[in-house]
């Protein structure tokens, strides 16, 4: 039964003007990296670099390198737009940029790991059977229907991003406005609007709305009485978040996935009247359909467990971190800190203050500062520097913090030496200490 409902083909208008659309982001997302200093800041200037735990071995090229990485990475986004080699194009382009997300994390985003998913995913679909370069040299591949299910992994993908995003807010900072009222603040000289983001009403709408959206929209854009309505509203949400927090092309990306929604009838007159309209409900259950059909339930099986981990490591994760990242707790704190490291010679007893001016840029301090994975990492810079002159050192981290505006408290514990201790990464580090201190 799931396999007939799986394998029911549907017009391809919605997945080929999608393809379009990813292809020409893709090309922004790397383009507008080179072009607004990103690369500059994040891969060139800083001396040390700091990876996801595990991917040291991915460090940016010499030189220029990095400017022609991504000029080819935006380069493979024109091919995907265009459809030429897609598969080739679209796999290239999900390899170099997963490189770069795993390369460095000062500029951690949701955004970049949700466009490393959907890459791998889109390199499965069939988007280029229409309106592409590779249809034109070779004609056989025309076909203007695809399987319900690659309608289907988006929507599901889409619903676990934006069901976690809901049920992450629903904590007491965030619902008392503490946390919008601490994002907003930085926004005050906008333009026209500067003022409006100071208003307490203004930040309980976002607040509430914030929940509200993003628990609602999916199953509201399935819905046909109200999909119209929420496709406005998702305009309006999705402008918002790019005028005020400059999040690169995720809302726009997030438009781009309405295609999916809507009628495919509907999507086919407004952007492909030229094509014929697939109107029958063959049901083509191909060889691969079990292999297939266990990727794809192993895959979202993990991108439902992921974002739950959090709940089995010991303490808030608001405040250690562990289990924060790919698990869309998206913009949900402000924190702010400050950290002395200490250097101690194991042979001679000398101690020396560490100035972070002299090893990382200021983004990579405020890491150092707040972040207990970027302290380790840094901790273990340190020892590796220090090995080169034939030095064995501890390294010593007095860190202190507050978490949306509250009173700074003691994050590390000042007495462990942190060069020396093991990263586990579905553990608590007990050097990490309580949020709840007396």
């Amino acid at each position: 039964m799931i396999n007939k409902w799986l394998f029911q083909h549907i017009d391809n208008s919605a997945l080929v003007v999608f393809r379009i659309f990813f292809g020409l982001l893709c090309f922004l997302e790397s383009v507008g990296a080179i072009f607004t200093g990103w690369v500059q800041t994040n891969l060139l200037e800083p001396q040390f670099t700091f990876t996801f735990i595990g991917f040291e071995w991915l460090q940016p090229l010499p030189g220029y390198g990095m400017y022609v990485y991504y000029a080819i990475m935006g380069l493979f986004g024109l091919f995907i737009m265009f459809g030429y080699k897609y598969r080739f194009s679209m796999l290239a382009f999900s390899l170099m940029w997963s490189a770069t997300y795993l390369m460095q994390k000062s500029s951690y985003n949701n955004h970049y790991y949700l466009l490393m998913l959907l890459s791998f995913i889109m390199v499965l679909m069939p988007a280029n059977k229409y309106a592409s370069i590779d249809v034109k040299q070779n004609p056989s591949l025309k076909n203007i229907s695809m399987p319900l299910w690659c309608k289907w992994v988006f929507v599901v993908q889409l619903f676990i991003v934006y069901t976690y995003a809901s049920v992450a807010k629903l904590y007491p900072d965030w619902l008392d406005t503490t946390v919008i009222e601490l994002l907003m603040k930085p926004k005050a000289q906008y333009f026209l609007v500067g003022d409006l983001l100071q208003q307490k009403w203004v930040h309980y709408f976002l607040a509430y709305g914030g929940i509200a959206f993003d628990g609602l929209i999916i199953p509201l854009l399935l819905f046909k009485p109200t999909r119209k309505y929420m496709f406005l509203v998702s305009i309006f949400f999705h402008l918002f978040n790019s005028f005020v927090f400059q999040i690169g092309i995720f809302p726009y990306l997030s438009l781009a996935f309405s295609l999916f929604f809507f009628e495919p009838k509907i999507i086919h007159k407004i952007f492909l009247k030229k094509k014929p309209f697939y109107n029958s409900k063959d049901i083509i259950i191909p060889k691969y359909n079990t292999p297939w059909l266990a990727i794809f339930s192993l895959y979202f099986m993990v991108q439902l467990i992921l974002p739950l981990r959090h709940h089995l490591i010991k303490d808030n994760v608001l405040w250690t971190e562990e289990g924060h990242r790919l698990s869309w707790r998206m913009m949900l704190r402000v924190k702010s800190g400050s950290a002395n490291y200490t250097i101690v010679d194991k042979n001679t007893g000398s101690k020396m203050p560490v100035n972070l001016n002299d090893y990382l840029t200021k983004k990579q301090q405020q890491g150092v500062s707040t972040k207990p994975d970027f302290i380790w990492q840094f901790s273990q810079f340190l020892k590796e520097k220090f090995k080169e002159n034939n030095q064995d050192i501890s390294v010593f981290v007095n860190c202190k913090i507050s978490v949306n505006g509250k009173p700074y408290k003691q994050l590390i514990d000042s007495n462990i030496d942190i060069a020396n201790t093991q990263w586990e990464t579905f553990k608590h580090h007990d050097w990490i200490l309580p949020s709840k201190q007396d």
